[in-house]
């Protein structure tokens, strides 16, 4: 199934993030697409709120990866840790093996920027999130990276997917829905 959602700025993107993160489980993978600046990371930061995990959320642009664990609960329990991958400075496929993703997979929610044709061999279940920033804003969109439109496609491929409600947009904001 594809879902294109509508997120009127960086607050929304980041919520969108906090909500999805209701219905991840270890073992989910999230690989994000985008232009520079259409809110990958972003959405990571809502995804990490939402997890409950610590440290701060960040483009791991020069460390590559970052594994952030989870914190405790008020009952005690914790979540999964959040496996945050940026893969735009890998130039091969041997790099991507090279980072054992697989070995973490499990036991964590794992999520890839820059990753498509890189990473969807790690599992028949992901999430394939998309998400633009149409460019030629005017005033502040163009300067302030919070502010401005962000579209994002949600496509949901395997089993693990079928039947889970993944988060609406913002109350408002347009959203198309179609199967694939």
């Amino acid at each position: 199934m594809t879902t294109q959602v509508r997120l009127p700025d960086a607050e929304a993107t980041r919520a969108w993030g906090r909500a999805l993160a209701g219905v991840l489980k270890p073992g989910d993978l999230l690989v994000l697409t985008g232009d520079l600046g259409a809110g990958k990371t972003t959405l990571t930061q809502g995804l990490g709120e939402g997890l409950g995990v610590r440290g701060q959320v960040a483009s791991p642009t020069f460390v590559i990866a970052r594994e952030h664990p989870p914190l405790p609960r008020p009952d005690g329990t914790r979540g999964p840790a959040l496996v945050h991958v940026d893969a735009y400075r890998l130039g091969s496929l041997d790099e991507i093996e090279a980072l054992d993703l697989d070995s973490a997979l499990d036991e964590s929610v794992t999520v890839v920027e820059w990753g498509g044709g890189w990473v969807e061999g790690l599992s028949e279940d992901r999430l394939e999130l998309d998400l633009q920033r149409p460019h030629g804003g005017v005033g502040a969109d163009v300067e302030d990276a919070a502010a401005g439109e962000r579209v994002l496609t949600v496509r949901a491929v395997g089993e693990r997917w079928s039947g889970v409600a993944l988060p609406d947009g913002v109350a408002g904001a347009p959203q198309d829905e179609e199967d694939a």
